[in-house]
């Protein structure tokens, strides 16, 4: 039986709209051919007409192959209220490691091939390493900077979680009837849609609270700070210094 492989990468770490979507793709070592042979790499460098052909022939191999994959939705609440204790780099070692147990048995054994979502690759393998525990003593868990762009499985999950990420996004258009964008804080259609976002009496909940551009275009359109949510539901205006 050919040893096991799983590639994990995220798409949706910068965007101050929308979800952050982490992929675990597991596929016996055997098979990795097969992806080369879809074309499956970094989705960077793929359209998005190629990444969603290549993402619908891996979801279909998937299934008669008996390949596991673990996507995670992490919505935007999720991130606002880790913000409130924690830092990104510990949420999305949290996010690798429900989309790897969602992907494969912890028994089964093999590599975890993960694209380094932390600046230090090793302190980053070993969160990963702690986060899954001894029942994952099995697997030896490598993870580097651009994995997606050298390990053909990790850039399989790339593909995975950023078709996942775009029709998260395409949804919200149609939902909210305006334009996106990319989601960056840079693109001037995301500011333009930031700004439409938070004119109500509090901002829209497909948007970060806890990033500074919301925070920013909240408070040139209120006047004040931005409103903390909590992620139970519940939201609390902050108070300006103007008030005490």
């Amino acid at each position: 039986m050919s040893a096991l492989k799983i590639g994990v990468d995220e798409a949706g770490r910068g965007p101050v709209i929308g979800p952050l979507v982490v992929c675990a793709l597991c596929v016996p070592e055997v098979d990795q051919s097969v992806l080369r042979e879809l074309g499956a790499k970094d989705s960077k460098e793929l359209s998005p007409e190629r990444r969603r052909r290549i993402s619908e022939s891996i979801y279909s191999l998937a299934e008669t192959k008996g390949w596991g994959i673990g996507i995670v939705s992490c919505d935007p609440e999720r991130i606002d209220a880790n913000s409130l204790s924690s830092d990104l780099n510990r949420l999305e070692v949290e996010l690798f490691a429900e989309a790897i147990e969602v992907a494969a048995e912890d028994s089964a054994g093999g590599t975890v091939m993960a694209d380094a979502c932390d600046v230090d690759e090793k302190r980053f393998t070993t969160r990963l390493t702690s986060r899954l525990g001894s029942q994952w003593s099995e697997w030896e868990v490598v993870s580097e900077h651009g994995m997606d762009s050298r390990d053909v499985v990790a850039g399989a999950a790339s593909v995975l979680a950023k078709v996942e990420r775009d029709a998260s996004i395409a949804a919200l258009e149609g939902r909210l009837g305006i334009r996106i964008g990319s989601g960056y804080p840079s693109d001037p259609l995301t500011r333009q849609a930031v700004r439409e976002l938070v004119s109500g009496e509090l901002p829209n909940g497909c948007l970060r609270w806890s990033w500074s551009t919301v925070s920013d275009i909240w408070e040139e359109v209120h006047g004040g700070p931005v409103p903390v949510r909590d992620g139970g539901g519940s939201a609390a205006r902050q108070s300006s210094l103007d008030q005490w």
